[in-house]
């Protein structure tokens, strides 16, 4: 555990900040203590005044019409609308987000946004301003996690990932003049205990570009580079690297 804290402090992390982890755990290696040890020893860098902000999407809570690795067939799309349980912050697991997040998640004193589909969960200082107000028709817009995240000044640490993880990408294509939208779907539990399908229109998200954009921001000398355990980390400025993302999109993009 000193040694994951020792690694973050060298690379910049520093006490206060608010940081966005992005993350595979088995890239670290072996680790004393294992997860929680790991995510003890994030907020130990980080202190009584950082926080710790994770993913904690829910891929499976989403428009089966949408989906594509595998589809599903068409007749088993009424089912599994109405069938999906509610999400609920405080119950519902992230799904293909990995062990950091899933530990973060449920860790003492975490707090997770209400958006049924593409939830952020924090811990510390700021958690309730990054996770509150995230909602349906804006999962990575302004007043997504992600754009709390930039009105703090905070940074993307991606640890044994690459950039097609770095989410806060996401929020360039939020920012451009007229990005394509279109439906989405997830199941929401009421106050009741009910489960309710429900719709709205939102940005259609795109990331098969972002390692290339990742790269170029990383040749403009965006990234800190350094290790983590055994893992190579990229720690960057959040702000920076939407700012570069929002005119990449702009140049790059047809």
């Amino acid at each position: 555990m000193r040694t994951v804290r020792s690694d973050l402090l060298a690379l910049g992390v520093t006490p206060g900040d608010t940081v966005l982890l992005h993350s595979s755990m088995k890239s670290l290696g072996y680790v004393v203590g294992g997860v929680q040890a790991v995510v003890q020893a994030f907020l130990d860098a980080l202190g009584p005044t950082g926080t710790l902000v994770v993913p904690t999407q829910t891929g499976d809570n989403s428009d089966p019409a949408g989906w594509r690795n595998p589809p599903v067939p068409e007749e088993w799309w009424p089912v599994i609308r109405s069938q999906s349980p509610g999400y609920d912050p405080a119950v519902t697991p992230s799904r293909w987000m990995g062990l950091l997040p899933e530990t973060v998640r449920t860790w003492p004193g975490a707090v997770r946004s209400a958006h049924p589909w593409l939830s952020f969960a924090a811990i510390g200082a700021h958690a309730e301003t990054v996770t509150g107000g995230h909602r349906l028709d804006d999962a990575l817009g302004e007043d997504s996690p992600l754009g709390a995240l930039y009105r703090l000044d905070g940074k993307v640490l991606l640890l044994g990932v690459g950039h097609d993880s770095n989410t806060s990408l996401h929020l360039g294509e939020w920012r451009q003049e007229s990005p394509p939208r279109g439906p989405h779907g997830a199941s929401i539990r009421r106050a009741d205990g009910t489960s309710e399908w429900v719709t709205w229109t939102d940005v259609l998200e795109k990331e098969d570009d972002f390692e290339e954009l990742g790269a170029a921001f990383e040749a403009a000398g965006g990234v800190t580079f350094g290790q983590v355990g055994s893992a190579t980390a990229r720690l960057m400025p959040q702000r920076a690297a939407v700012d570069f993302a929002t005119a990449w999109i702009a140049a790059n993009r047809r």
